[in-house]
């Protein structure tokens, strides 16, 4: 039976993170989870793929802009292309009250009163970044009609910028967006299935939160007056841990939103996983600076179905004889691995390979790579070079 083509790439990583608040509630809690009956740490989907977006937009160069601003945006621009402020804030509101529904922004110094030209868009515009200056291109060739024009003071003003026109600059598309997926029900057409799905990051043991009191120091208070303390205080919330963290790319979907080009398909895939690797989100870096790297990354190319390896750790790991749950994390997902395959058949598994700082021999995840490069190599020649399948 000839082997059946590559469909999803699964990325399983294991990573030990110190004292962090990687991700924040809305009253500035750690993010946490509770699964087999244990609290752990959790850090959102949402917020792992606002930081691997920003570290595959880095590496490749190939932005994408999500905003309610768009207008605002264009306004700059038209700036810098010496446009009369006026006259570029009324063409900035004109092109956004015709992507979608709006309201106008308020003043804040009185919060009653709305400002002229100053549009938000119901929806969150999502395009590439190179979506701006069409924009502006657009306001160009209609510079008069715009000269001629009201501005924009209430919800229910029209612009006189051509919609179909600017519909078709939003439904433009980037590598960010044919991986991520866009929804923009306002723009017929505009909507991108997602090829990529990212789970929710925890800790594969039990946690606690800690709270951590912190005091500054009032400079001249402490040099020249005659008192003592602090000038502020507060708390923050923090926890540490080790996390399972899983994410799937979907190569037929990815295959339709780039119109099957090899080149890009290997370009998004390997961007893809190579900034889930490497990415942190950003919360409190500067008082924590919890940039640790993967202690595992697992890669499993599979022609049937994805498959996270969660429930490895439903029951919570143990923390080894002498401390640490980084290589009893190792051990469980390694074990959940091979038992899982084994029930499922490997007939699927069309390649799979680790790399680690573990030292051991981890049976049950495939091919032992030596770096983070290699292991993403191997699995994406294989993966896209299958009979029927996508080809690089």
């Amino acid at each position: 039976m000839p082997a059946a083509p590559a469909r999803f790439i699964d990325i399983h990583i294991v990573q030990s993170v110190p004292f962090a608040n990687l991700n924040r509630d809305d009253t500035n809690s750690v993010k946490t989870v509770q699964y087999g009956n244990t609290l752990r740490t959790r850090v959102s989907s949402q917020s792992w793929k606002r930081a691997i977006r920003t570290v595959f937009q880095d590496h490749t160069g190939d932005s994408a802009l999500r905003t309610r601003r768009i207008g605002e945006r264009v306004t700059r621009l038209l700036i810098e292309r010496e446009w009369p402020q006026p006259l570029a804030a009324r063409a900035g509101a004109h092109l956004a009250a015709a992507c979608s529904k709006f309201e106008l922004a308020k003043d804040p110094d009185n919060p009653k009163q709305t400002i002229p030209n100053k549009v938000l868009t119901n929806a969150m515009v999502y395009v590439p970044e190179a979506a701006v200056t069409e924009l502006a291109e657009l306001a160009t060739q209609h510079r008069d009609q715009l000269e001629a024009a009201k501005d924009i003071t209430k919800p229910t003003d029209k612009s006189i910028l051509p919609k179909p026109a600017i519909d078709t600059i939003l439904r433009t598309r980037n590598g960010v967006i044919n991986l991520f997926g866009r929804m923009l029900a306002e723009v017929d057409d505009a909507g991108v299935d997602g090829a990529v799905q990212v789970a929710h990051a925890m800790t594969t043991h039990a946690t606690d939160v800690e709270l951590d009191y912190f005091s500054a120091v009032d400079d001249i208070t402490a040099a020249w007056a005659d008192s003592s303390g602090s000038g502020h205080m507060g708390h923050a919330e923090y926890s540490a841990g080790t996390f399972y963290r899983y994410a799937t790319l979907d190569l037929r979907d990815l295959t339709a939103n780039t119109g099957g080009s090899p080149e890009q398909i290997r370009e998004l895939a390997h961007g893809f996983l190579q900034a889930f690797i490497t990415s942190l989100p950003q919360a409190k870096k500067n008082s924590t600076a919890a940039h640790t790297i993967p202690d595992l990354v697992h890669v499993s190319v599979r022609s049937d179905r994805p498959l996270s390896y969660a429930a490895a750790f439903e029951q919570p790991v143990t923390a080894a004889h002498q401390g640490g749950y980084g290589a009893p994390t190792r051990e469980a997902l390694a074990d959940y691995a091979r038992a899982a395959n084994t029930m499922l058949g490997t007939r699927h598994i069309v390649a799979a390979g680790w790399t680690s700082l573990e030292t051991k021999t981890l049976q049950g995840l495939g091919t032992r790579h030596d770096s983070f490069d290699d292991l993403l190599t191997t699995a994406l020649d294989t993966a896209l070079t299958q009979p029927d399948g996508p080809r690089a």
